[in-house]
């Protein structure tokens, strides 16, 4: 298996991406590709040209300030990449709507489906601040009366959040869709890492590379945790020296201060990220080590097939959409090999 350093020094533009349902988005400087694969083995493929709004000289594009800016946009592109997703793939028409769905498609008409991905937007948003900021902090009221200190508090809730998101990941891992998905997920890696080693986009060469990804979300995630533990240890010390008021013991305010800075939290996070996905030494490898580590639970190996589809969305994202038949929908079909005859 080849190093996740293989020639970094020659590599591209940094390639995003995200596993969808049966498929893989890819994220180039200027375009956004999907592709998906159908249950009858048709690849479709679709290109989207994208514009960041954190462009060079922008505040936006600041450190610390396109952290939290990227994290929103991420978010944003995810769920809508989702949904097209499952368009591409057909699963929208053979799934019957809910009664629910039923009555806002016959009020809203064709701006029931914006409304619907903002209320599961927003639900995605509360049960995340319920899993991993209103449950973790819970105990803190108590700790902070049984004589610990806020470093300690911190340092506890934080170990329960982190807990809390592998439970999460290795349950849902359990689910055969998303194990699927974390297929997927390890394909867009290892195509990703072809990519910047500079090699013909194969899923024979691609399946010489780990699933593991110094950029990936999953490390993220774990790294922004980290630094929240810090973050606030150092915060919660200074409001107490300064105000007087002890966040360990005021669960409302301690809720709100958190909330008020996790786009800071996130900014950090972001800065962590990009500086420990370039650097190679034995330090940084260390540091990025448990983000890597997690990544086992949302990547799995991928078959070759799925391979496929991960370089179909590279190649279109880098390189424009294919050629094949096209789709009223605007898709370019890829046709799978018909088995030959007996």
């Amino acid at each position: 298996m080849r190093s996740i350093e293989a020639n970094r020094e020659q590599r591209q533009p940094d390639i995003g991406g995200q596993a969808v349902l049966d498929g893989v988005m890819m994220k180039a400087p200027d375009a956004i590709a999907v592709a998906v694969r159908r249950e009858n083995g048709d690849i479709l493929v679709k290109r989207t040209p994208y514009t960041s709004p954190i462009k060079k000289g922008s505040w936006l594009g600041k450190p610390f300030i396109r952290g939290s800016v990227n994290m929103w946009l991420m978010m944003k592109l995810g769920m809508g990449v989702l949904q097209e997703a499952a368009r591409m793939t057909g699963a929208l028409e053979s799934e019957q709507p809910s009664r629910f769905e039923a009555w806002l498609s016959r009020k809203l008409g064709k701006g029931a489906d914006k409304v619907m991905m903002g209320l599961a937007a927003l639900l995605a948003v509360a049960l995340s601040a319920g899993l991993f900021m209103l449950l973790p902090n819970l105990p803190a009221r108590a700790m902070r009366n049984a004589g610990w200190s806020l470093l300690m508090v911190n340092l506890v809730s934080g170990l329960i959040r982190i807990l809390i998101l592998m439970a999460y990941l290795f349950l849902v891992g359990l689910m055969p869709d998303m194990r699927r998905t974390f297929q997927y997920h390890g394909a867009e890696h290892k195509a990703v890492y072809a990519h910047e080693a500079g090699l013909p986009l194969t899923p024979a060469n691609a399946q010489t590379f780990t699933t593991l990804h110094p950029r990936c979300g999953t490390s993220f995630l774990l790294l922004t945790f980290i630094l929240s533990i810090l973050f606030y240890s150092v915060m919660d010390q200074l409001i107490l020296s300064l105000f007087g008021l002890d966040l360990g013991a005021n669960y409302l305010a301690r809720i709100l201060t958190r909330l008020l800075f996790l786009p800071v939290v996130a900014g950090l996070g972001y800065e962590a990220l990009k500086a420990l996905a370039r650097a190679n030494s034995p330090v940084t490898r260390a540091l990025r080590w448990p983000g890597m580590q997690l990544q086992r639970l949302t990547t799995r190996p991928p078959t070759d097939a799925m391979l496929e589809v991960s370089i179909a969305a590279l190649n279109a994202a880098l390189h424009g959409l294919p050629e094949g038949e096209a789709t009223p929908e605007g898709y370019v079909l890829l046709s799978a090999p018909q088995p030959k005859p007996a």
